[in-house]
């Protein structure tokens, strides 16, 4: 059952540079519950990190009150706060001569003592990180020979070993490539229903963080942070209002957005399936509109089978002609004109 860790009432974030106060964001009240993935959107120098770090006890908050586990975030000793809420940073640190599971280990520092002596009671949780990660494979390797994202899969294990019921992370995806965002996103869904955290993430990800994130925060220097699940900020159209531009719209029917090219001309296009999907795009991509409704003289038959790449054209009073592959028409449209 999803219960509430976090709860943050009128908060302010921010700067005291000298006797002066630099106010970040003000009068956020929201909620964090385990079992959940959270996401942080916002454009770049709107406070997200300053919020992660305010959220996890690094940098004090200028007003209002965190309720960890409803006890106040500033009555917690540092090592106790330590077992509460483990933090993923972004920063890629160089680091030789130790093992992945050397630097996972070293999540289960709060509990070990001055020595940090490994009991086996903390070598079982090492080893259960490791299986909930599926990082098996990498886990006798030597962290300088990891990828980036291979490393960020250490630094979410030694995050689980730290067996804390809350995890941040700012900006996990920052240097992966697309295959290993979606990987990465989905491993943190995945941990956040099998272990029963809360994980808390900043993200410039708007498109993964809208098909994978339970909920996400929306930060703004105007409106402040707006917050809820991808769905309904889609339906009272807030995402459309704060995200929309010139160029980019936002498609109901898939939840998310997409460029908006404008269109000079239209042709009818039939066939169905991906051939006709990606043909449109095409298309559409050149500033034409093309389906099935559309009433002109010249159209482009796609067919149904996506095995096949000939398209059947017929324009004005021509005879109707076959061309393969999708750049070959658009080479043909663009040196002759059509009705």
């Amino acid at each position: 059952m999803k219960q509430e860790t976090i709860r943050i009432c009128d908060l302010s974030i921010g700067y005291r540079p000298k006797n002066s106060v630099r106010m970040v964001a003000s009068g956020v009240n929201a909620s964090l519950h385990s079992g959940e993935l959270t996401c942080l959107l916002g454009a770049n120098g709107v406070g997200k990190s300053t919020l992660l770090r305010t959220l996890s006890g690094f940098q004090p908050k200028l007003n209002g009150e965190i309720f960890i586990n409803n006890k106040e975030i500033g009555l917690y000793k540092e090592k106790e706060l330590s077992s509460v809420i483990s933090v993923v940073l972004t920063d890629k640190c160089d680091i030789y001569n130790m093992t992945a599971i050397d630097l996972i280990g070293l999540g289960r520092s709060p509990y070990t003592g001055f020595w940090g002596s490994l009991s086996n009671h903390d070598k079982n949780e090492i080893d259960k990180a490791i299986r909930l990660v599926k990082i098996e494979d990498l886990a006798h390797r030597m962290i300088h020979t990891l990828s980036d994202g291979e490393r960020q899969k250490v630094m979410i294990a030694k995050a689980l070993a730290q067996d804390t019921a809350i995890i941040y992370l700012d900006e996990p995806t920052a240097f992966l490539d697309f295959p290993s965002k979606v990987e990465m996103m989905q491993l943190l869904h995945r941990l956040s229903r099998e272990t029963n955290k809360t994980i808390f993430l900043s993200t410039h990800d708007l498109e993964l963080a809208l098909q994978i994130a339970d909920k996400v925060w929306i930060m703004d220097k105007k409106e402040g942070v707006t917050i809820g699940a991808p769905e309904d900020l889609a339906l009272n159209g807030f995402l459309e209002r704060f995200f929309a531009s010139d160029g980019l719209v936002f498609d109901y029917a898939t939840g998310l957005f997409k460029v908006y090219n404008r269109c000079h001309s239209q042709i009818k296009l039939i066939g169905k399936g991906s051939k006709y999907d990606m043909m449109r795009k095409a298309l559409l991509r050149n500033g034409i509109m093309a389906h099935s409704d559309i009433n002109s003289i010249s159209l482009i038959d796609a067919g149904q089978d996506k095995s096949d790449d000939s398209f059947i054209l017929k324009f004005n009073s021509d005879s109707p002609f076959e061309v393969c592959g999708i750049e070959n028409v658009l080479n043909y449209i663009k040196n002759n004109t059509y009705n």
